[in-house]
């Protein structure tokens, strides 16, 4: 890889968690949040791949990687499903609504 697409992958990277971290500010969807954490995680598992190529380490980032990508699947996948159930005790999917919501 020559420096400028190094530089072109860290800008990729940085638009990513640009994105990630708006849409965390913006969205109050439970289903929404979810997406936007996956394309945050996304962004980090894209720079850990580029800094292990320009470290030459490129099979241990890779490693790494899949490893986070599974781990990050199961977190989802049980955020749904507490979505799902949020949806069907409380009738919407908006968070300031859950946390307005108690049992006593």
């Amino acid at each position: 890889m020559n420096p400028s697409s190094i530089n072109i992958l860290a800008a990729c990277v940085l638009a990513l968690f640009g994105v990630a971290i708006y849409g965390l500010l913006v969205t109050r969807n439970l289903i929404k949040i979810m997406i936007v954490l996956q394309i945050l995680v996304k962004a980090a598992v894209l720079g850990l791949v580029v800094a292990g190529k320009m470290n030459g380490q490129i099979n241990l980032s890779q490693s790494i990687a899949v490893t986070v990508i599974v781990a990050d699947t199961v977190v989802v996948i049980v955020g749904l499903a507490l979505a799902i159930q949020a949806r069907q005790v409380i009738g919407t999917l908006d968070a300031d609504a859950l946390s307005k919501f108690r049992e006593d």
